[in-house]
């Protein structure tokens, strides 16, 4: 197998491996979670986690399917299929909290992981569009 390859299975088996463990955190029973604080610096925790759970989401999906295009628009357009799939993600793990009995759907956890989603994705996007190919 070639460097590249490797690489890109690596990536793929470690954005698998985040997903899951997004859905083990945000479908885990409270009980089983740990007691945090309220607060953080004067944010609520709970938004803090939720913006750091999401924000590897666009890091990880460039580095499993990149596909390495010469091409501006192809390569705007893979980022904001990259966003848009994080954010249906994020929405079905907040939805789906609502069947769950110890917790709650929260639209303001939903807010917290789109802004983690388009911060980093307009990160990516930057390092993307500067980078030489």
């Amino acid at each position: 197998m070639s460097q590249t390859t490797t690489k890109t299975v690596l990536s793929r088996i470690l954005f698998i491996l985040y997903i899951a463990a997004i859905c083990l955190i945000c479908f885990a029973s409270s009980d089983s979670l740990p007691n945090i604080r309220r607060t953080l610096f004067g944010l609520d925790t709970d938004k803090v986690i939720h913006f750091i759970m999401f924000a590897p989401f666009p890091i990880l999906a460039y580095l499993s399917f990149d596909h390495n295009t010469r091409k501006k628009g192809a390569r705007i357009l893979f980022v904001v299929i990259s966003l848009i799939a994080g954010t249906a993600v994020a929405m079905m793990t907040e939805a789906l909290q609502s069947y769950i009995p110890s917790r709650t759907m929260d639209i303001k956890d939903f807010y917290a992981d789109i802004l983690a989603l388009g911060i980093v994705s307009a990160f990516v996007l930057a390092i993307d569009l500067t980078h030489k190919r």
